[in-house]
């Protein structure tokens, strides 16, 4: 239940880093580092259920998908990490073009990721009751 959130979080950034690309308005920066707290916040939440899901259940570390789920999913935990601490800076420097760029690669990494782990849960029936 907690993995829509980020999710939502980190595409809004990039939505709203595409708004201030287009404005400048500094309301649409505002936005994007307050969306990226959130989904770093709620994927950290994530990303502790998910461990003790990977760590708990030997049929979850079984399924293929499961490592690259979440390696991918870490790895995007991290380039947010440091998308939150480009998008503190002031101004423009703030979105473009780092800030940007490391929003697109995130969303981007999040398709994959959402690939795998629905493949997780519909073809490998991970955290499906019988």
């Amino acid at each position: 239940m907690l993995v829509p959130f980020p999710i939502v979080c980190f595409i809004g950034a990039l939505l709203t880093d595409l708004a201030y690309l287009g404005s400048a308005n500094i309301m649409w920066s505002n936005f994007s580092i307050w969306l990226i707290t959130a989904g770093l916040v709620m994927g950290g939440l994530a990303a502790v259920t998910g461990m003790i899901d990977y760590a708990g259940d030997r049929r979850v570390r079984a399924a293929r998908p499961a490592t690259p789920h979440m390696i991918i999913n870490l790895g995007v935990f991290v380039i947010e990490l440091f998308n939150a601490f480009v998008h503190s800076r002031d101004g423009w420097t703030s979105v473009v073009p780092t800030g940007l760029t490391l929003s697109v690669i995130s969303v981007v990494l999040l398709g994959v990721s959402a690939w795998l782990g629905g493949s997780l849960v519909y073809r490998h029936r991970v955290g499906v009751k019988s």
